[in-house]
């Protein structure tokens, strides 16, 4: 699972490191091509919102195959896009078929013990965020190259792959509810005004993602230009920085299953700050960006793991939908994130970019601070 997570999730962020050849290709301006990233985030947004709640209504495995088939096919479509245009509409499909790391975690959540769920999800998303990151590193080699098409391709490869791998090892696992799929969708918003946690864990992790998607939009900018004049290959190396951070996903859910997994958000939320502090005073240091990414990317982790084993402790049988609920509108902070940091860069470039984030980072902290209750770990084993 932790497998087919990490090389799905992937497609979302091929298209960064490729920003620059992409725009080169079809004459564009740099800033006009990074659109691309938050289509496919606003793309993934939409799926997560549409397509998830049916998990708790549909059986799973047969939705993870379909949703996997219809990535390849969007995938096929960005590799042989003849005009921007096409490419954006593909970017936008790409986003919403590569749900299925959704479908799982709730899956894996519905098949664990309680005692082991934090850890198990940790492990999955350990899978989900080296692919994350590592798809940069990939990607950046590849376009640089075979181009960027070749990108795509092989990414149609690798999800037909899986596909086979999931209906040979994925257990069939039953839904729960019975209803309609207008009241699926309606129930969302039930739990959205009955989940306190739910709202506060949601709110956290939106300001968080903008803060994730803003840095790695703009970070190809900062790189490709001067004093660094880096190309596709070596910006996306950047992106195993981030997965050795990501090594320690399985420690964070390990550590919610034995304590308070609220406190880990917090010093989640922290480090995210200090990374943009640091990347404000690394326009031209190497070293300091590095030290920024092992920072947002153990961040991140902190805030995401734990509150993703917060909500799905809630309604047992409504995994489906919590989760379509917190990572809806977490990756509607991705895509917000990402336009914004390319506002901010046309605005003052790096430094606008860091301040700019630094704020998202203390406003996610205000919401912790504003909805912290010291019996908080009574009223989530409660729930």
């Amino acid at each position: 699972m932790a497998v087919c997570t990490g090389l799905i999730v992937a497609n979302l962020y091929y298209c960064q490191p490729l920003i620059v050849l992409i725009a080169n290709e079809f004459k564009i301006p740099e800033a006009n091509a990074g659109t691309i990233t938050y289509l496919t985030q606003a793309g993934y947004a939409i799926g997560l919102f549409f397509m998830v709640p049916l998990g708790d209504k549909i059986e799973r495995k047969k939705q993870i195959l379909m949703t996997t088939l219809a990535s390849v096919i969007a995938l096929i479509i960005a590799a042989t896009a003849k005009s921007f245009f096409i490419l954006q509409i593909a970017s936008l499909l790409i986003g919403i078929t590569s749900i299925v790391p959704q479908l799982i975690l709730p899956l894996a959540a519905s098949l664990t013990s309680q005692e082991q769920r934090g850890k198990v999800i940790g492990t999955i998303m350990s899978g989900l965020l080296v692919g994350i990151l590592l798809s940069r590193t990939l990607s950046g080699f590849i376009g640089q190259v075979l181009g960027w098409r070749s990108m795509f391709w092989i990414a149609a490869g690798i999800c037909l792959l899986i596909f086979f791998a999931i209906q040979k090892k994925f257990p069939v696992n039953k839904p729960q509810f019975s209803g309609t799929y207008g009241q699926l969708i309606q129930s969302l918003f039930t739990l959205i005004k009955t989940q306190p946690v739910l709202r506060e864990a949601t709110l956290i992790n939106v300001f968080c993602f903008a803060q994730f998607g803003a840095f790695w939009t703009t970070m190809v900018l900062l790189l490709s230009g001067a004093p660094f004049n880096f190309n596709s290959a070596t910006i996306g190396l950047f992106g195993i920085v981030g997965a050795s951070g990501a090594l320690a996903a399985p420690l964070v859910g390990k550590m919610g299953d034995k304590g308070n997994p609220r406190v880990a958000v917090g010093y989640g939320c922290l480090l995210m700050l200090i990374s943009f502090i640091i990347f404000y005073f690394s326009i031209e240091s190497v070293i300091g960006v590095i030290i920024g990414i092992v920072f947002i990317d153990i961040g991140i982790q902190g805030v995401h793991i734990s509150n993703q084993t917060r909500v799905y402790s809630l309604v047992p049988e409504a995994r489906n939908r919590l989760n379509t609920v917190f990572m809806s509108f977490s990756f509607l902070g991705t895509a917000a994130g990402s336009a914004y940091g390319l506002l901010l860069w046309k605005i003052g470039q790096w430094h606008a970019v860091a301040i700019g984030c630094a704020l998202l980072a203390i406003l996610a902290l205000i919401v912790y601070s504003v909805t912290f209750k010291s019996k908080s770990k009574t009223i989530e084993t409660a729930n």
